[in-house]
Formats: structure tokens, C-alpha cells, sequence
């Protein structure tokens, strides 16, 4: 996938700072694109809006111009697309592919896959509370590009939620939709989100007109002593841009593309343009570890 033809793309949710966490994903997805010669997108997943934090879609953006990472084209903000979401649902219906469901949480509590209650229509006359998407009845198989051959059969497989009970669009068909309208055809991404990949890949199936969902990539979690994801949930500090040298160059240490003994050629002192410029040069996705990775933080 090299040259032009190729698109990735980060998608962070803006509920909250980018933290070590997150710097580790951009920064992966971002040398990759570069590498390969591709485009690198920025979309803001601003559909949830009781979660989403004042200001920080634009805390965001100025942090990751801040290391150094910049986009192709305008920012895409989900909360925009609202109409395009709607379409995308009501097609899956009229191809029998989405169906109202009436179930609770509490309903579905005991249940590790959804049971199908509503598949064949909502019992009892009640009203549907969600919309899901039906998986197909085969198992999934995808080449990870770090966590190599991967695989989910029927007992994996959720009919999951499109559309929620509270009225927002799920990020599952929210992704896919965004996705084929962009042509993103390679997702760098952490591999807490790998189990949305089969889901994700059926979707694309249907909405993708044809294209395939191109390749995939799960980056190792960033885990703290306690083997703890680094979040907003385990108090990870905010980056911080004016460290942004030191921590461009511990995100590559741990992504494995930094020598055993060192830089070598390249340090923090050398400033964030170069640091970037030698990521790129050098990016080698083969040497991504699988993880976790573990990070006490530190002082530049």
C-alpha cells in the first residue's frame, strides 16, 4: 500500500487530554501513514455528548500540533454527520441487515453475545429502544500487522447496537460510515479495540461499495505498575507540549523503534522536527512489540 493510495486516520473521542496513551497511537498511526507516503486524518468522535469534557476537541488539536503531528485536510467532526449516520441505518434495514430492538441492559445482563430476542421482531408489540446490526453466521479471520492472525467465531459475534437507546449513533456504525467516506483504508489503533474489528469489518462489508476494509494494526496497551491501562479512568497525566521532545522519543522506545543501545544519531535535544523526521525515516512496523507496554512515566 504504497504512494498516495494510502489513507489512515486518529479518532479521538474529546472527552478529555491526550495523555502517554494516546500520544502512542498517533504517533504510530501517524509515522505509518508517513512512512508509506500516505494520508494521515484527524476525526473528533464528539457523538456522546454527557461525556465529552468543554474544550478539549480543541485542547486536542492544539496538543498534537504541538508534537509535531499534522493532518491532511480539515478536521471531520462526527457531530456533523448526523444525517449521514441516518442514512447509512436506514438502508441496513431495508436490506434487512439492522433490526429495533427492545431490550434493556438489565434484560441482556447475563448475556456475554446478544440472545437474538428482537431479531425476528419485538415481542409483546413494545417499542424498539435500539437499533443493531446482524452479524454474519461465519467466522471472521483478519492478519493483524502486530498481532498477527486473528480470528472470531459465532460465539464472539454480537448483533451489536447502531443506534443507542438514548438516541445518540454508536461508534461502531459511526467508524464504519466515516471510514469508507474518507477511504480510510488503514487503521493504526490500540488493540483495546480490537474486538470491535469483526463487527467493524462486516459493516464495511455492507456499507464499503464494493472496496475492501484494507489492513489492520492493533498497537500493545501502555499499562501502568498495576497492569492498569494508562486512561482518564486511571488518572493518566495530560501531555505536556513543551516536554514534547522527551516524550516523542520515549513513545519510540516503546513502540520498539529506537536501538537497544539508544538513539544513536538521534536525541531529544534534537528537537521535535527532527525526532519526527527520523521516526519516519526509520518507522518499521515489524518491530512494534506485541505488549503490553509498560510505562512508570518520567522527567525530561
Amino acid at each position: 500500500m504504497q504512494g498516495s493510495g494510502y489513507v489512515g486516520r486518529f479518532a479521538p473521542s474529546p472527552t478529555g487530554r491526550l495523555h502517554m496513551g494516546s500520544l502512542i497511537a498517533a504517533l504510530a498511526s501517524w509515522c505509518d501513514a508517513r512512512h508509506r507516503g500516505g494520508q494521515w486524518l484527524v476525526r473528533m468522535e464528539d457523538l456522546d455528548p454527557p461525556r465529552e469534557v468543554p474544550g478539549a476537541a480543541d485542547d486536542i488539536l492544539s496538543t498534537l500540533e504541538g508534537f509535531g503531528l499534522t493532518w491532511d485536510g480539515s478536521v471531520r467532526y462526527q457531530s456533523k454527520r448526523q444525517e449521514a449516520y441516518a442514512d447509512a441505518l436506514e438502508m441496513l434495514i431495508a436490506e434487512g441487515r439492522a433490526f429495533g430492538c427492545a431490550c434493556t441492559r438489565k434484560m441482556l445482563a447475563d448475556h456475554a453475545v446478544y440472545p437474538g430476542t428482537c431479531k425476528q421482531g419485538i415481542p409483546g408489540g413494545q417499542d424498539a429502544r435500539s437499533y443493531r446490526f446482524i452479524m454474519p453466521e461465519q467466522t471472521i479471520h483478519w492478519q493483524d500487522e502486530i498481532q498477527g492472525p486473528q480470528s472470531a467465531g459465532q460465539e464472539m459475534l454480537d448483533d451489536f447496537v447502531v443506534r443507542r437507546a438514548d438516541g445518540f449513533w454508536a461508534y461502531q456504525l459511526a467508524v464504519v460510515v466515516d471510514d469508507v467516506d474518507q477511504g480510510v483504508n488503514a487503521v493504526v489503533r490500540g488493540a483495546d479495540l480490537m474486538d470491535s474489528t469483526p463487527g467493524q469489518m462486516a459493516l464495511w462489508d455492507v456499507l464499503g461499495a464494493g472496496r475492501e476494509a484494507g489492513h489492520w494494526g492493533h498497537l500493545p496497551l501502555l499499562v501502568n505498575a498495576a497492569g492498569q491501562k494508562w486512561s482518564k479512568q486511571t488518572l493518566a497525566e495530560p501531555l505536556e507540549v513543551d516536554r514534547a521532545p522527551y516524550l516523542l522519543m520515549e513513545a519510540l522506545q516503546l513502540l520498539g523503534q529506537l536501538p537497544a543501545g539508544g538513539a544513536g544519531e538521534i536525541q531529544a535535544s534534537a528537537g521535535v522536527s527532527s525526532i519526527l523526521s527520523w521516526a519516519v525515516d526509520h518507522w518499521r512496523m515489524d518491530r512494534v512489540p506485541a505488549g503490553p507496554l509498560y510505562w512508570q512515566g518520567g522527567q525530561s
